[in-house]
């Protein structure tokens, strides 16, 4: 089983509000119907969800009445993008179901408490293909926060132990610095925690789930449970394919 997950800053162009890539997300739709594993899938919220978060501060819980509105702006935002995904996977001949996070999880304090595995493990048996996406979700603590794409992977991977997790992004894989602004950013081939240290600290755009650093700490928990931990390009045509049949393609091993 290969868990994947697609990063919104793939499918949409996270510095314009609600702009999804169709072109993109419907290619990676196709190879994943092509390479004809058995998957669960997960997608970020991108620009329909980061921008009008950090707006209303939902990463920070509820203070205010007033954020309410905003987070139901978000819910209805995140599950357009996730419409939208669905729509491509579906064309592309793939049995998917939509599993949104406000319904099947719970946050404590920022952190992703619980979410209902037996849903997916029911889908994943029926022969279907369940996505789950980044979310506003209910918190013990905060009343509400943000449940990140990124949680929802290594939740997953927890139970699932797939033998391969795949992060597709918008570059190749974790590199020494941002590429957008230095043009001498390199890959890193393998990624473990002595790297953490020299990773930049900075971002691009607007992101309210955490910065690289925090990613890359998931993905290396995450490899302590999985077969595999990649981070590859998925604006490359037939890279994303190739690796999910098992091939060596450029990008980054994450590991424990």
């Amino acid at each position: 089983m290969i868990l994947v997950k697609l990063g919104g800053s793939v499918i949409t162009d996270k510095s314009q509000y609600r702009r999804f890539d169709r072109e993109t997300a419907g290619r990676l739709a196709s190879e994943i119907a092509a390479a004809g594993e058995r998957m669960v899938l997960v997608h970020g919220a991108g620009s329909f969800g980061h921008i009008l978060a950090k707006e209303h501060r939902l990463h920070l819980g509820i203070t205010e009445d007033a954020q309410l509105r905003g987070a139901a702006e978000v819910m209805a935002d995140v599950r357009e993008l996730d419409l939208e995904m669905c729509r491509c996977l579906v064309h592309a001949g793939l049995p998917v179901v939509p599993l949104p996070p406000a319904a099947c999880a719970v946050m404590r304090d920022g952190a992703l408490e619980r979410l209902e595995l037996t849903t997916f493990l029911r889908y994943l048996d029926l022969g279907m293909v369940p996505m789950s996406f980044g979310d506003v979700v209910w918190d013990e603590v905060r009343g509400l926060s943000i449940c990140s794409g990124d949680q929802l992977m290594m939740a997953l991977a927890k139970e699932l132990r797939p033998s391969r997790a795949i992060f597709v992004t918008d570059v190749d894989g974790v590199l020494t610095a941002d590429p957008a602004s230095d043009p001498g950013a390199r890959l890193i081939e393998r990624v473990d925690r002595g790297t953490l240290a020299a990773l930049p600290r900075t971002q691009r755009n607007v992101d309210v789930t955490g910065s690289i650093y925090a990613k890359i700490q998931y993905m290396i928990d995450m490899a302590e449970v999985a077969g595999e931990c990649l981070v590859l390009n998925g604006k490359v045509p037939g890279r994303l394919e190739a690796a999910l049949r098992g091939r060596k393609v450029v990008s980054s091993r994450v590991v424990s």
